[in-house]
């Protein structure tokens, strides 16, 4: 993604094992970082200077791009997951290869000013309104691809298995531009998918209730054979939960890991309902857990048992799913405040561990191993925040990471770099020159 290289001051740097003034990163024409320089007093002749807290790219494990075109409206009223559903399926409706580009390319612009580098696309709108098969079948996974590339951003193309409207019942007459028919039309269709250097194509099962069991390895396979990501909503209900005991015997954990969908390239997302059995299997097997707080708290879906799962053995991530907000400092806090809530006790995590669960955890999910830390040999990307806002000033540098965590939010973003290549310059979008009006423009032609 970068063509030259590039020196960049940081005032100060979070490495992994602490915050360190005067850091000079230099990036290579590979978009990778050459090295790492602290306790540098002044910027190097040509060197570009972060201010703040620089860190490494924040990534979102879990998105669903079309529904930043629910802001705003599903939070009037009242309702529950399944009311938002009904609005969700109106505006998928309505979308086409080339309004999906202009709605995901604001969307991801958005991410980059909120110094996110990488997201994870749960992407399960495949096909035309009412099933009909594009000339190019995967042209709504393509239009995101390059979207993310316009925005600046890596992306994860979760390429999703939706088959089902519910334990084997047929599609609604809403999800048949979900569905490829068998598990192994899917596969034929997302083979066809190519990553390069800004993509990873992974897979995902949308929910034990929308593949059926009897496809369920034909996913997991795929993933296996390409060794890929694979994702996949869990117990995010308890409604859903009931029904899959109701026609299985068993809880939804225990059907994945019957059918080999766990191990430690998969991540579970939500994760909100679980039973002690539950979060054994997905600790013992090494399958990581994407936790969405924002959206688990807006759709009224509960607090998961993120401490215990990540005890048990599960890797966390972190995610803006629905983008009610998106805002990865806000998912990290959200976290620790959520289990605060639930448990009546503080500091579950440290300031330094919201993060990694925000930065090489969560790219670890998306199968970018190789991001999510200011080393050599690192992929470049990096995000600095202010430390003089009137949300951040005040704390001394060495409490930087928890000035960040528990008071910074996406508007104290200052600079986002990746692959070397200034993307966000002092909270101005280098690619994208009116995110604001890029999403209103976006979103107001698909409501008219």
């Amino acid at each position: 993604m970068s063509l030259t290289a590039q020196t960049y001051w940081a005032e100060h740097a979070w490495l992994g094992t602490g915050v360190e003034a005067g850091v000079v990163i230099r990036t290579g024409p590979d978009g990778r970082i050459t090295s790492v320089r602290k306790g540098v007093t002044a910027p190097p002749s040509g060197a570009v200077t972060l201010r703040g807290i620089t860190l490494p790219g924040l990534c979102n494990g879990h998105s669903h791009a079309f529904h930043r075109a629910l802001r705003g409206t599903v939070q009037a009223g009242e309702g529950t997951f399944w009311t938002w559903r009904d609005v969700m399926y109106g505006i998928a409706d309505r979308l086409t290869p080339e309004s999906y580009f202009s709605l995901a390319r604001a969307t991801y612009a958005e991410m980059a000013l909120a110094g996110i580098t990488s997201v994870g696309e749960f992407h399960y709108l495949h096909h035309a309104p009412g099933g009909g098969r594009y000339d190019n079948p995967n042209a709504m996974g393509e239009a995101l691809i390059a979207a993310a590339a316009e925005a600046g951003i890596r992306i994860t193309l979760l390429d999703t298995c939706y088959l089902s409207s519910g334990f084997g019942a047929e599609p609604n007459q809403h999800q048949l531009r979900f569905s490829d028919g068998t598990a192994e039309r899917w596969a034929e269709r997302a083979a066809a998918l190519k990553g390069d250097a800004h993509t990873r194509i992974g897979a995902a099962v949308h929910s034990v209730r929308a593949v059926p069991v009897d496809q369920l390895a034909t996913v997991a396979g795929w993933a296996d054979e390409r060794e890929a990501p694979l994702h996949v909503h869990l117990s995010e209900q308890t409604a859903e939960n009931d029904a899959c005991v109701e026609a299985h015997g068993f809880t939804p954990t225990t059907l994945l890991a019957d059918h080999g969908v766990l191990g430690p390239r998969t991540t579970a997302v939500h994760a909100t309902h679980l039973t002690p059995g539950d979060i054994r299997l997905l600790g013992h097997s090494g399958t990581g857990v994407c936790m969405c707080p924002t959206t688990e708290r807006d759709l009224a879906d509960g607090i998961g048992p993120a401490h215990k799962l990540q005890r048990s053995g599960s890797p966390l991530s972190l995610g803006s799913d629905s983008h009610a907000v998106i805002d990865l400092l806000e998912e990290a806090r959200a976290m620790e405040l959520d289990e605060r809530l639930h448990t009546r006790t503080r500091g579950h995590w440290s300031a330094t561990e919201l993060l990694t669960a925000a930065t090489a955890d969560g790219h670890a999910a998306l199968g970018w191993a190789d991001a999510g830390r200011i080393e050599a040999g690192a992929l470049a990307d990096f995000t600095s925040i202010a430390l003089d806002s009137v949300r951040t000033a005040g704390p001394p540098p060495e409490l930087a990471l928890e000035t960040a965590v528990f008071a910074a939010t996406n508007a104290d973003v200052r600079d986002t770099v990746v692959g070397g290549r200034h993307i966000v310059r002092e909270g101005a979008h280098q690619l994208v020159p009116d995110v604001g009006a890029a999403l209103a423009d976006a979103i107001a032609a698909l409501r008219g």
